[in-house]
């Protein structure tokens, strides 16, 4: 056993030994810490509970640091006021124990509040030493692994939850004051749709099926419009069983957003305006620096084709292509044997354009064969009325005018099938989603926006771990 833990192992068993507990019950507190110090009132009694983070020995007194998740504040211990048998039995506590103290208020001569500490409470001994205090938790793979470390330990990793939860907070108040009914829809489904990537399977064994993890909500959430709900919104999980990488976790949060009576132009609208808005009340500014670069989330946000951004930063019109394998060779783009020619305008665009696109950018107007959910420009059917919208060099959102035409979609389903051969995916078109359909679905456009890289960019991480409070791992060793 590491010596350190025996110490402590030895020090709960001292405890023990002079009657008092290891694990005590619940402690009633006046306030939180923050409260207490904002509260603060010479001589005010007080109740407060924490972590113990620093302990200063000065023979008869001692000082220490709680903390909770609110603050820190600093209590003080007297030999004479706490008699010699508790003042003892807290000298066998350790930097990581949780303790109750109930005292006065005062500020000490360099003016810091602290808890004159009258008496205390043993809350949860802790039996592993916690990181040091002034290395933290540097390790990648453990700030991952044992995420509940991290929090302890790094202030800035503990800032990026609270934002994350505050952020999520405001969105939903933002599209509920709009009018927007938050719901929820399967994350087991019995066909996977509203995207195209490779499910979990699972197996229900009660009705002797399998059924799919959700890539995606989009299906059951128009099959709420043509319920006559007219304005919905879900955030939630969805599963996609692929790689990992810096901006990938198999396991993610979106918001997916649907309106009646709409398109992707108010799509664009509704996105511009939210997310300044979000910047706004949870950053307290809608001008912040990503990856060292600066961004300004002011409206109005750039909008322009996916073609014509490919022409202004390869010199190359993709409408006048014939031979698009040999374009992308001489951009140094890989492409497969006899890859569409849309799939491969996608790749070039993903590695030639997508890192350049800093300032916010709707990117507009996709290939009919890349969108199988999305309505045809009446102008050129050969393109959607779709939008990404890139900051920061990443993709942030994605938009359609939703095709509600049964029969076209019928027919976009079965090409996708058709061209498609990856194994794990679903062989069948989702029939009830089209029956759906028949019965009438209004026009509507609908967004998905990824939880997790909006996260990152407001919080400034370079990584989707970072902000996902227990990402997917690989096993550990």
């Amino acid at each position: 056993m590491n010596e350190l833990i025996k110490q402590r192992r030895d020090n709960l068993e001292a405890i023990r030994q002079s009657g008092a507990e290891g694990y005590g019950p619940r402690f009633e507190r006046s306030a939180s810490i923050k409260d207490t110090l904002e509260g603060f009132a010479e001589n005010k009694e007080v109740m407060v509970a924490g972590r113990i983070m620093a302990l200063r020995g000065h023979g008869k007194t001692v000082f220490s640091d709680l903390r909770d998740q609110t603050g820190k504040l600093q209590i003080y211990l007297k030999k004479d006021a706490l008699g010699e048998e508790r003042f003892s039995i807290f000298h066998k506590l350790d930097i990581g124990d949780i303790i109750g103290v109930a005292g006065k208020l005062f500020r000490t001569k360099l003016g810091e509040i602290t808890v004159s500490v009258e008496s205390f409470s043993i809350l949860c001994k802790s039996l592993r030493p916690l990181p040091e205090k002034w290395h933290g938790l540097k390790d990648i793979e453990t700030r991952y692994r044992q995420r509940y470390l991290d929090l302890l330990v790094n202030e800035e990793g503990r800032k990026v939850f609270l934002l994350r939860s505050r952020l999520i907070s405001q969105l939903r108040k933002f599209l509920d004051e709009r009018g927007y009914l938050e719901v929820e829809t399967p994350m087991m489904q019995p066909v996977p749709g509203g995207a195209t990537a490779r499910p979990f399977i699972t197996h229900h064994q009660a009705l002797g099926t399998d059924l799919y993890l959700r890539i995606a909500p989009e299906l059951y959430l128009k099959r709420l419009l043509v319920g006559g709900l007219e304005k919905v919104y879900e955030i939630n999980r969805n599963f996609r069983n692929e790689g990992l990488s810096r901006v990938h976790n198999p396991e993610f949060t979106m918001l997916e957003v649907y309106a009646s009576f709409c398109d992707y132009n108010d799509m664009m609208d509704l996105t511009e305006e939210m997310v300044s808005c979000l910047a706004g009340v949870v950053l307290g500014k809608k001008q912040l620096i990503y990856n060292g670069s600066a961004l300004n989330l002011d409206p109005p946000w750039k909008r322009i084709s996916m073609y014509e951004l490919l022409k202004e930063k390869t010199g190359v019109d993709f409408n006048k292509v014939s031979d698009f394998a040999g374009e992308a060779k001489k951009l140094g783009v890989e492409t497969e044997k006899g890859q569409q020619k849309d799939k491969i305008v996608n790749d070039i665009f993903e590695k030639i354009v997508e890192p350049f696109l800093l300032e916010p950018t709707f990117v507009l107007d996709y290939p009919t064969a890349l969108c199988p959910l999305a309505k045809r420009k009446k102008d050129n059917p050969a393109f959607t009325e779709r939008f990404e919208l890139f900051i920061g060099g990443q993709e942030i959102a994605n938009a359609y005018s939703e095709l509600n035409d049964p029969i076209e979609q019928k027919k976009r389903f079965e090409e996708q099938l058709d061209a498609s051969a990856e194994p794990g995916e679903s062989r069948v078109v989702d029939e009830d989603f089209i029956t759906a359909l028949e019965y009438g679905m209004p026009p509507a456009g609908g967004l998905g926006i990824g939880i997790d890289r909006l996260v990152m960019l407001f919080t400034g991480q370079d990584s989707i771990r970072d902000v996902i409070l227990f990402p997917q791992l690989k096993p550990g060793k």
